[in-house]
């Protein structure tokens, strides 16, 4: 019986963990597929801009309300270090 509870408990516990990461991670694809349609026209591969917008939502709070492409506005700072991270010239 022991074994049966534990076994349950670890079982709820895996899937508890896995539906936060799974609806934090559809949180954030939502965001970078926004930050690439905006930056689509700007001449870098789609693979660059992946990598630029990934890059700056990581460094966004989690609890930011802006789009990536509104934040980047007033973060000079970090929009050059994740442009030069993805290789955008």
């Amino acid at each position: 019986m022991r074994k049966i509870i534990i076994a349950m408990l670890l079982t709820v516990s895996i899937i508890v963990g896995s539906q936060t990461f799974i609806f934090a991670g559809e949180d954030d694809t939502a965001w970078i597929a926004k930050c690439m349609e905006d930056n689509k026209k700007e001449g870098a591969s789609t693979e660059t801009v992946m990598k630029y917008c990934k890059c700056m939502n990581d460094k966004m709070s989690e609890d930011e309300t802006k789009s990536i492409t509104e934040w980047e506005k007033s973060h000079p700072k970090e929009m050059a270090e994740c442009a030069k991270e993805a290789g955008w010239k």
